[in-house]
């Protein structure tokens, strides 16, 4: 009997070792799975506010403050702070047909992060939206 309890306590001491060494490991690892997938999110999230603000810039009669506000507008709507907002040519209603017109989103990662940008810190996301005028 008394060599069964000791078997016991070896296999429930070897287990809590085992979970002592490999918990934090996959907290980590879950960690940053969820913090790249935040970034990616933002990442889409810049790509989309600087097409649409690209978009609005091509229509006929269209001006800085409009493309400014389209782009805050999808911005504001995912909660992502800290961004800026660039344009060139940096007034749209000069426009010739064949001019490109660029739209540039930026946003740092650490204030949109889900868990402190721990992994991101320090670090800015832009995406850049180029579209033709017709």
């Amino acid at each position: 009997m008394l060599n069964t309890s000791k078997r016991s306590t070896r296999t429930t001491g070897a287990a809590l070792i085992e979970l002592a060494v490999c918990l934090p490991v996959l907290v980590m690892l879950t960690l940053a799975t969820i913090e790249a997938c935040a970034m990616v999110h933002l990442k889409q999230t810049l790509t989309i506010a600087a097409f649409e603000g690209a978009r609005v810039g091509l229509l006929p009669g269209s001006a800085s403050i409009n493309v400014q506000a389209q782009s805050e507008f999808v911005l504001t709507d995912h909660s992502v702070t800290g961004y800026t907002v660039s344009m060139i040519p940096t007034e749209p209603a000069n426009l010739n047909t064949g001019d490109y017109f660029r739209v540039t989103v930026a946003a740092p990662c650490g204030p949109n992060s889900l868990i402190g940008g721990w992994f991101y810190a320090g670090n800015t996301l832009s995406e850049s939206v180029e579209l033709a005028y017709q």
